[in-house]
Formats: structure tokens, sequence, C-alpha cells
């Protein structure tokens, strides 16, 4: 049986040829209800012939594509790729003559057909030109089998489930989740491709002659300073409790939504982990009519109220706005959400409130480690989705208790947020607002104590807080 035509199980009442192993023998490609795995011998065949002719290269282009021995369909295809991949980590000559040295030297020379299956893989290219469309075909092939072999057990278990429901939908999308998170691309580029990408870039910024890059926060000052909130940006905003910290955030998704004559609205999706999607419209709706919510659930509202909640409600409803207010969420829930939503609907921005209470995948370690995971999930949510992530996040009580506004070092339990994220904008009171005067005041300092692409201060707002309302901050007179 010649190589190229391998993938089924080799028959036992006879000589095996070169290269011809049971499946039985390395792993499970048994056929499924009389179905054989996807594969293909001829890319396997020349993904092997393409690391013989030029090992350290094309190796290097398996390891960042994550390609193991398990990829490979045929069995004796994986133990010349284990071979291969231990030469080159002893970055030992490769050839036909030290492969075969090396296969000889862990028993498997015999094993697979010696030279003359050597020699049938070695003949299968002339160049290598072809590796990474080889080395793509064999990635795809593995990724089917493992999504196939998923499924079949996923099956076999719903006909036997016995309960813990929500605990086996978890199980089955991460397994799903890890095959997914395998499909990745080449990502280096040629340094001449990125220069002309930021050329392109520059010619916008200029022809915008001062107009936001990114998306619009709704404060001036803010988007002064960050120009907007771009792709694949993590976007932190901290406070203590009770600062404003959801309502700045409704703000900031109202100015996305709502279309106003220099900028269309971006879609954008809220995760809710503390309030109602029904608490959410309404706060928005309020903001946005400026009627005190106070007065509404007494009943209290004059006929021009009325109609400014009709307004509001009649253009929120048409807004490009999703809420979901799930509990419990895990970072692998939230972003499988955020993957489908996104497909469908071409968000353009997304506001979870808040980090905290995302649930850690293991509660067995601790919950600075949980934290840790869920901060990088988040980052790498943006970067994949390519938009910016807004999350809200809690603050220590240091700055309360040493009586000064908050800083990064408060940013609570965790230092990696502060490391993932690309801006960090903690919302405070002014210094002049003390809790033995207990004064209410209409301005809170929004300071950008991070931002990897542009310069850290403060920007003034005004709160409004009959209306639970961020605002521009206008400067009142002596």
């Amino acid at each position: 049986m010649s190589p190229r035509n391998q993938g089924t199980p080799a028959g036992s009442g006879r000589r095996r040829k070169a290269g011809e192993i049971s499946a039985n023998s390395r792993g499970d490609n048994l056929p499924v209800s009389g179905r054989v795995f996807p594969h293909s011998v001829e890319a396997e065949e020349g993904v092997l012939a393409c690391c013989i002719l030029d090992g350290p290269d094309v190796l290097s282009r398996c390891m960042e594509a994550r390609l193991t021995s398990e990829a490979f369909y045929v069995p004796a295809h994986q133990i010349l790729f284990e071979a291969l991949l231990a030469m080159n980590e002893r970055r030992a000559a490769v050839d036909e003559i030290m492969l075969a040295e090396e296969l000889k030297n862990r028993g498997h020379f015999e094993e697979i057909g010696g030279f003359t299956f050597i020699n049938q893989i070695t003949n299968r290219v002339e160049t290598t030109a072809h590796a990474n469309h080889f080395l793509e075909i064999v990635r795809e092939k593995y990724l089917l089998r493992r999504l196939i072999r998923t499924s079949t057990t996923t099956v076999e278990r719903c006909f036997g489930f016995e309960g813990g429901l929500e605990n086996f939908l978890e199980e089955v999308e991460q397994e799903v989740f890890k095959i997914s998170e395998d499909r990745i691309s080449d990502v280096s580029k040629p340094i001449k491709e990125s220069v002309r990408e930021a050329y392109t870039l520059v010619q916008k910024l200029l022809e915008r002659r001062g107009e936001l890059s990114g998306i619009a926060s709704g404060f001036t000052d803010l988007d002064k300073m960050t120009n907007g909130f771009h792709s694949q940006e993590m976007i932190v905003i901290a406070a203590r409790p009770s600062m404003g910290k959801t309502s700045l955030a409704l703000n900031m998704a109202e100015a996305a939504v709502l279309a106003r004559k220099d900028r269309k609205p971006v879609p954008t999706l809220i995760f809710s982990l503390e309030m109602s999607s029904q608490q959410l419209a309404m706060r928005m709706m309020c903001g946005l009519a400026r009627v005190s919510l106070v007065r509404l659930r007494d009943g209290i509202s004059s006929s021009q109220e009325k109609q400014a909640l009709l307004e509001a409600a009649d253009e929120l409803s048409k807004a490009p706005l999703w809420i979901d207010d799930s509990g419990h969420l895990t970072i692998l829930e939230l972003r499988a959400k955020a993957r489908r939503l996104s497909a469908q609907r071409n968000l353009g921005l997304i506001i979870i409130d808040y980090l905290q209470l995302i649930s850690g995948l293991d509660n067995s370690v601790q919950r600075e480690q949980q934290i840790a995971e869920i901060s990088r999930g988040l980052k790498a949510m943006a970067k994949e989705l390519d938009l910016p992530v807004i999350v809200l996040g809690q603050l220590n009580r240091e700055s309360e208790r040493e009586r000064r506004q908050p800083r990064l070092s408060d940013l609570r339990e965790s230092g990696a947020i502060e490391q993932d994220a690309d801006v960090v904008l903690l919302l405070a009171r002014p210094k002049d607002a003390t809790e033995e005067t207990s004064v209410a005041t209409d301005r809170a300092d929004l300071i950008v104590a991070k931002q990897r692409n542009g310069p850290v201060g403060l920007a003034k707002l005004t709160f409004i807080k009959e209306i639970t309302r961020f605002e521009n901050f206008i400067a009142q007179p002596d």
C-alpha cells in the first residue's frame, strides 16, 4: 500500500508495507458510523517532505500553527513528525540519513517501513513553496476530527444524561471553545505592510482635520485626550461603589448608539451582571428625557415630562443596542455570546458591568488569578472582534482611607487589569467634596490614569444627581 493511499486501519492478517501502522496503535482515528475521519494523506506527506527539505523554517511554522503529532492522521506520519520535532529541538541537521538514525534510536525505523518510507516522503515534493498550503490543510482536517470526536462524545453523554445541565453545557462549550482557540493564523507581517497601514491611518487623520478617529464617548474633554475609543482597545472605568460607574457607561452607550448629525450609530452590546435590562432601560430613558427617576416612582410627572419620556422611549427603541442581563457568566460564556451577536449584528462596541462579577472558570484557584484570566480574556475578545471593550471595575478602599484621588494601584484584586488595559479611567469626587460637609456636588473627576497611545490627565464632568446623568463640565460663575 502506498503511503499516499493510507488512512484506513491496516488489516492484521498480512504483512504491513512501508509506512503502514494500525490506527489502533496511535490515537483513535477509527471510523465513525462507517465513515472515515476527514484527512489528507497527500497534505501530510507534503508537510513532512517540506520539514525534511528545510527543517528549521517549516518546523517553526508548524509550531507557530500549534501543529502537534496528533494533527497527522496516518500513525507513521505521527512517528515521523515526533522525530523531526525532537531533532529540531536539539538543533540537529535534518536529512534522510540523520532522520533514519533518529528513528532507529527510537525503535521505530523498521516499524514505519525504513528507508523505503522515508524516500517516498521526500520524493513527494521538490520545493517548500507550498508548505503553508499543506500545513493549513492538515490543521483544518485535524480540527474537523476533534470536532467530530467532541460532538460524538456529547451525543453519547446526552443519551446517558443524569442531571446538572448547566455544568454539562459549560463543559461542552469549553471543549468546542478549545477547538476554536486553535484556529490561529499567521499574524506576523513584514514592516512594509505595517508602515503602509500606518500611513493610510495618518492620511485619514489629516483628512478629518481634528475629527475623532474612534467612537465618541459623549464627553468633549475626554474625547480630546483619547481621540475616541478605538478598535481592539480594552477601556477600564473604575470607581468606588455608588460613584456612578454604571450611569457613566450608559451615557457613553447612549452617545454611541444614537444617531447624530456628525456621526452614525454604533451597534453596542451591554453585559449587565448586576442590574436587569429593564432597570438599565429605565435609567437610559429617564436620563435621555431628563426626568427624575425618583419623581417618576412617586407618580409625579408633568405633561412635558410624559412627552419627553415618550420621545426618549421611541428614540431608544430604534437604537442598535442589545442588553444581556445574564448572571454568573464565565469569561468563556461571555465571549461566546459576544462572538455570536457580533457575527449577526456587526457590533462596534461592548460594555461590561462589571468585571469583578464575572465568574471564574476554576474556583479552586485564588480570586486574583481568576481576575487575571478574565482580564486577559476580555483583552483577547477586543482583539478578536476588532472593537473597543469598556469594562467597569471596582477600586479598593485605600483612596478613601487616605483621602486622596484614586490611582492605578487602587484597582481591586489584580494588577493584571492595569497591565491588560489600554485605557484606565478612574471616576472620583473632586477633592472639595468631603463626607464631613455632606455637600452634594455637581462635579466629578474622570482621571485618565493610563493611556497607551495618548496623554494622561484629568477630564472634568458635570453630574446631575436628580437624573443620574453625566454631562460635559461647565464651570459655574462665582
